[in-house]
C-alpha cells in the first residue's frame, strides 16, 4: 500500500521535518507514505493565478485511476474513526494507492476540488499547508491503528 501526499512548497523547519519523518517511520508497517513537493507560487502572483498553477502542478502528479483526497477547509469534518473508514475503503478502491492533495498558502484550486473523490477538513481552524502535512501524517497513522483494532490514545 502507498499514500502519496502532494503539496506545494518545501519544509524548512527541522522540527516539522522530524515530526513528519517520525510518523512516516511509524506508518511504514502499514504502508509507504511519501510526500511529494511541487513548486509553490510566489505571493506576488495574483491568487487566482497562483491557485491555477499550483493546482496544475498537483494534478500532474495524479494518475487517471488514482483516488484523490483534497485537504480543504470547506471539506467534510471527519472524526478519526471516519477518516480510518475512508482511508481503508479508498486505498482498496485505488488498487492499493491513495493520493492526498494539500493546497498552498492560498488554499486548494477549484480543479483539484473537482477531481477529488473526497474533500477532508481538520475542523474549522486554518492550518498552514506545511503544518497540515504533520497533522495529516499523524491522523493517517491513527487511522491505520484504528482499522487494525489497535489501541491509540484518544
Amino acid at each position: 500500500m502507498k499514500i502519496n501526499v502532494v503539496s506545494p512548497g518545501k519544509i524548512k523547519d527541522k522540527w516539522l521535518k522530524d515530526g513528519i519523518a517520525e510518523y512516516q517511520k511509524r506508518i511504514s508497517r502499514f504502508c509507504t507514505l511519501e510526500f511529494i513537493e511541487v513548486n509553490d507560487v510566489p505571493d506576488s502572483v495574483p491568487v487566482d493565478e497562483a491557485l491555477k498553477r499550483e493546482g496544475e502542478a498537483i494534478l500532474a502528479r495524479v494518475k487517471p485511476n488514482d483516488v484523490l483526497w483534497a485537504m480543504d477547509l470547506g471539506g467534510e469534518n471527519v472524526t478519526s474513526e471516519k477518516l480510518s473508514e475512508y482511508l481503508m475503503a479508498d486505498i482498496e478502491k485505488g488498487g492499493g494507492t491513495l493520493v492526498i492533495a494539500i493546497g498552498g498558502s492560498n488554499g486548494i484550486s477549484p480543479e483539484v476540488r473537482k477531481r477529488a473523490s473526497r474533500r477532508i477538513a481538520f475542523g474549522n481552524v486554518t492550518l498552514t499547508h506545511l503544518m497540515t502535512r504533520l497533522i495529516l501524517a499523524e491522523q493517517l497513522y491513527r487511522g491505520f491503528r484504528i482499522a487494525h483494532g489497535e489501541k491509540y490514545h484518544k
